[in-house]
């Protein structure tokens, strides 16, 4: 099986603008997707990229349910961060695979390129198909369907639902409505639709209990609490009060006894200061150093991160960048300022724009 689908273009380097044009006929190929779905008979593997969030937890298991509903032998792959491990079920969660039975189908979720998805070797997959809201996707697998303009990958696997003809019901609505609701931020983010908007009302139609789960998806374990008092102690302002940042290390989460997952929304936070353009949260690790960037008012922070490796959204994009904190934050100050020198150069060029 070969990783690479001939039928897209690959990313551009890093660095250079992402080919945010969506698949050429996206209904055709998901009605490919679940045809060929609805026929195969070896087991079906989901999975998504690494350090999972809710789009691709939610849009993992509505599909993976739907499946089962279906007969089909399906599992979702993933280790999800603590505050949305109470959408799965005690043991629908699998953890890593070394290896694939033979004639196992993967459909890889919400990940823009093989080196970020999870938990599988996806050369031994007999088929990968590949569904995505990326802009930076890669356009791998054998089917591959990538839209930017959605703004949630749960968007798609609600359309590869209905053409697969499952019924849906609560259990099925309520994690593709969490993959919405939080890659739209509750429909508060720059990428909110009405597309959003008409299906998340569609998904409550379904039965899904949308002010308990709306609430349960804010709940944080207690520490987080005392580690977000350390993190908002490192904000800081640079270009001109345009980039706000802020940083967690490893003493700080050892010393509050948080893990990693319970830093996730602190560059939601941070991006509310007023008069900024570009948000960072910086997460130091052995050797590197994570960074999660929001945008607005035009910035893209999908430009920045991959300058630095990574990419994502214009508006949420992230990256990993090897070394300490004080070089991966020099990095992307750098690449923040390009990225703002081009908003004014843009500006000059087209003044009603």
């Amino acid at each position: 099986m070969t990783v690479m689908s001939t039928a897209e273009p690959a990313r551009p380097a890093n660095g250079t603008p992402p080919d945010n044009r969506g698949s050429a006929d996206h209904p055709a190929v998901l009605r490919r997707m679940a045809e060929r779905t609805l026929a195969w008979t070896g087991p079906i593997v989901v999975v998504a990229h690494v350090d999972p969030d809710g789009d691709a937890l939610g849009s993992s298991l509505a599909l993976a349910r739907a499946l089962r509903q279906l007969g089909k032998r399906a599992v979702v792959v993933m280790e999800p961060p603590r505050y949305l491990a109470f959408l799965a079920e005690p043991g629908e969660l699998s953890p890593a695979l070394d290896a694939l039975e033979p004639d196992t189908l993967v459909y890889a979720l919400d990940a823009g390129d093989p080196q970020r998805v999870w938990g599988v070797p996806l050369d031994q997959a007999a088929a990968v198909f590949n569904v995505d809201h990326h802009g930076t996707n890669t356009r791998f697998g054998d089917l591959a369907v990538v839209e930017p303009s959605k703004a949630a990958c749960a968007l798609l696997v609600k359309e590869l639902i209905d053409l697969l003809g499952a019924e849906w019901d609560a259990a099925i609505a309520t994690p593709c409505l969490t993959g919405i609701l939080t890659d739209t931020g509750n429909f508060r983010h720059g990428n909110t639709s009405r597309e959003a908007l008409e299906t998340a009302g569609e998904l409550i139609d379904h039965g899904v209990d949308y002010v308990a789960l709306t609430d349960r998806l804010q709940w944080r374990h207690p520490r987080y609490f005392h580690l977000l008092g350390e993190v908002m102690r490192t904000v800081r302002y640079d270009l001109d009060g345009q980039l706000v940042t802020a940083y967690v290390t490893e003493a700080m989460r050892a010393e509050a006894g948080a893990e990693l997952d319970d830093s996730e929304d602190f560059v939601g936070l941070i991006r509310n200061a007023e008069g900024i353009k570009v948000a960072a949260l910086l997460k130091e690790r052995a050797g590197s150093v994570k960074v999660s960037v929001r945008a607005r008012d035009g910035a893209s922070a999908q430009r920045i991160c991959l300058e630095l490796g990574g990419g994502g959204h214009v508006a949420a994009a992230g990256a990993t960048v090897e070394g300490d904190l004080e070089a991966a934050r020099a990095a992307l100050t750098a690449a923040t300022a390009r990225e703002l020198a081009r908003l004014r150069e843009a500006a000059v060029a087209d003044p009603a724009g």
